[in-house]
């Protein structure tokens, strides 16, 4: 079938980002944000047509995707849905905006904590010193009927750039649980009802002795043994 042409205005801008990436670009190609840009001069949200691909299966990857990426380059990877055709362009299911007031609600009811890393709003990232900014996310369920669904949950902006749809197996998990010993178990509970995992003694100690250089790991090794002995 002939494609329509990326330069016909009379299609919406999404649909002329996906044919232009198929006509100008073709697939496995890199190409420049400057060069999409010109391509659509009175397009003011351009880059964000091209974000909303990936709603609809294109693959895009960017310098997070790919190392071998400038911060200025991607790489068309793979066309998805025919966005230029009647039907294809709506809106995905799990995609839907939600109201500011449905935000605020599940970031409450997450405790304004990131469900990824753990890290609570404002708080400050270890290695950056940079505060985290939460975001709402749609994390993709499968429940234990085996169907899937999408659920939003809170995680932060670090956590949620670059990285591909998040998927929680719920029958894994209950598995995973009934696995635990006793008291297994009952550190879990404990961890739940804080909503947090606080480290004991002994985790302490071995998040401590692994941060030591090898000379001294030996030493803390050697002292172990000698009280085994």
């Amino acid at each position: 079938m002939t494609l329509p042409s990326w330069q016909n205005k009379n299609l919406g801008g999404r649909a002329r980002t996906a044919l232009w990436l198929l006509q100008v670009v073709g697939v496995g190609k890199t190409f420049k944000k400057v060069e999409l840009r010109e391509a659509f001069p009175d397009a003011a949200q351009i880059d964000r047509r091209l974000r909303d691909l990936r709603d609809y299966g294109w693959k895009i990857d960017t310098s997070r995707d790919d190392p071998t990426l400038t911060q200025q380059e991607q790489r068309f990877v793979a066309a998805g849905a025919e966005v230029w055709l009647p039907g294809q362009a709506k809106t995905p299911k799990h995609k839907a905006s939600i109201t500011a007031a449905q935000r605020n609600k599940i970031l409450a009811a997450d405790n304004y904590m990131c469900r990824a890393c753990g890290i609570a709003a404002g708080e400050t990232y270890e290695d950056t010193l940079t505060p985290a900014v939460l975001n709402v996310a749609r994390r993709k369920v499968v429940l234990p009927d085996g169907s899937t669904d999408h659920h939003t949950v809170t995680e932060c902006k670090r956590c949620g750039v670059g990285s591909s749809e998040r998927t929680v197996d719920v029958t894994q998990v209950l598995a995973q649980v009934r696995a635990l010993s006793p008291m297994e178990r009952q550190a879990l509970t404990t961890w739940i009802e804080a909503d947090q995992r606080t480290l004991g003694p002994l985790e302490k100690a071995w998040g401590t002795y692994r941060s030591l250089p090898e000379h001294l790991r030996k030493a803390v090794a050697a002292e172990l043994a000698d009280d085994n002995e």
